[in-house]
């Protein structure tokens, strides 16, 4: 078993803040398996790596012998996390919550291990509360207090507007640590007012207060903003083993020093000799082909981080197409001009952003680059499409 110091080495490894460390150490010395709680609002059905920051931070504290919850939050995912927004957040319906919550349980067990791990929902308490009880738990919380949160402050001096359901979110967070007494909860930076929340409440409900441990928001491909779907800079867990080969590969060399920490399993002593051996001459790459294997094995297995190498190396080293892609049929009438084309295929959000990798030389046909915008693909033709270089289709045009 891991000494106090061995744990407390681990446990604050890529941690943003732990609030109270002396807390944490008075928990640990007690020698008792500690209650680990993380939320998660099934908002999305698929999880990408930025949401796998917390869970690889849930699966080191089960291997120091804690108990861990991983919390699907159905009951507060209907409310809808105003964090970080400056508009009142569209609610979820029950049907959406449930459907996205069943995919996330397929999904952890690729990094939780599936024996130590409970899994509840917060609607097993909240439900049985009612509407009293949920009166009776905002009774315990004020507005002014509710004003300090940054982004309800920012909303109200702008004269923004603010649902009054917004305001439960925090408490039921909050109150979802007071009903699995937890002795930890953690959650991204983002996260920090409604994890004090929960200490709060514990207190008032008569507990000892949850030690709060903030993690990091992981950077997207472009290194800059968060990672999420709707800015095209994640890399899934679902994705295929291409394709998140590929992005691995694409991250600069600085930001892959990020994802060792926050995503690879290895100690630090070995990432911190890996990128010692970078800095006296091996080659960046190599070490990102390792970073991209072990998360590729993680998410599918061995054999396929090892062909995905070998798809890589193929694909951009000797300019070989990919032995698999999508193919499909295409209605093209008199004619389809390129971009639409690209874009009814997949390859594009938009004929816009065609346009604009047209214009770039990022598109090929059969491997010949393509550089005339008004290119109008005829009815009968079958071709390899080819946008950037990861996205390839094979499209027939009837």
């Amino acid at each position: 078993m891991a000494s106090i110091a061995e744990s407390m080495e681990l446990i604050k490894r890529g941690a943003d803040e732990i609030l109270l460390e002396e807390s944490l150490l008075k928990k640990l010395e007690r020698g008792k398996p500690l209650r680990i709680k993380a939320g998660f609002d099934p908002t999305a059905p698929d999880l990408h790596l930025g949401h796998t920051v917390l869970i690889n931070k849930l699966r080191q504290f089960q291997d120091l012998g804690h108990e861990v919850t991983f919390l699907i939050g159905d009951f507060t995912g209907m409310i809808g996390d105003p964090t970080g927004k400056n508009v009142t957040r569209k609610p979820l319906t029950r049907e959406d919550v449930l459907k996205n919550a069943e995919t996330y349980q397929e999904q952890i067990f690729k990094i939780l291990d599936r024996e130590k791990t409970i899994i509840r929902f917060n609607s097993e308490w909240m439900v049985e509360m009612g509407a009293a009880g949920l009166i009776q738990l905002a009774a315990k919380h004020t507005v002014a207090r509710m004003l300090e949160r940054d982004d309800f402050n920012k909303r109200y001096k702008n004269g923004q507007p603010i649902a009054i359901h917004e305001f439960l979110y925090p408490l039921v967070q909050g109150y979802d640590s007071v009903a699995l007494r937890s002795d930890v909860e953690l959650g991204g930076t983002d996260q920090k007012f409604n994890l004090l929340v929960g200490r709060q409440l514990q207190e008032i409900y008569g507990q000892e207060p949850q030690v709060v441990l903030t993690m990091p928001i992981l950077e997207g491909l472009d290194g800059v903003q968060k990672m999420s779907k709707s800015l095209g800079n994640y890399i899934g867990i679902a994705d295929q083993p291409d394709d998140m080969f590929g992005k691995i590969m694409s991250i600069s060399d600085e930001l892959m020093w990020r994802y060792y920490e926050l995503l690879s399993f290895k100690p630090m002593t070995e990432i911190n000799a890996l990128q010692q051996r970078v800095s006296e001459g091996l080659n960046p790459r190599d070490a990102k082909v390792m970073l991209a294997e072990e998360l590729i094995a993680r998410f599918h297995d061995k054999a396929a981080a090892t062909k995905a190498n070998e798809n890589f190396v193929a694909r951009f080293q000797k300019g070989a197409m990919p032995d698999e892609m999508p193919e499909l049929t295409l209605e093209a009438g008199e004619g389809l001009s390129l971009a639409n084309l690209l874009k009814e295929a997949e390859l594009v959000a938009s004929t816009s952003e065609a346009l604009r990798m047209i214009k770039q030389g990022a598109v090929k046909i059969d491997g010949e680059k393509i550089e005339d915008r008004n290119l109008v693909i005829t009815a009968g033709v079958s071709a390899v499409y080819q946008v950037g270089k990861r996205r390839f289709a094979k499209v027939k045009l009837s």
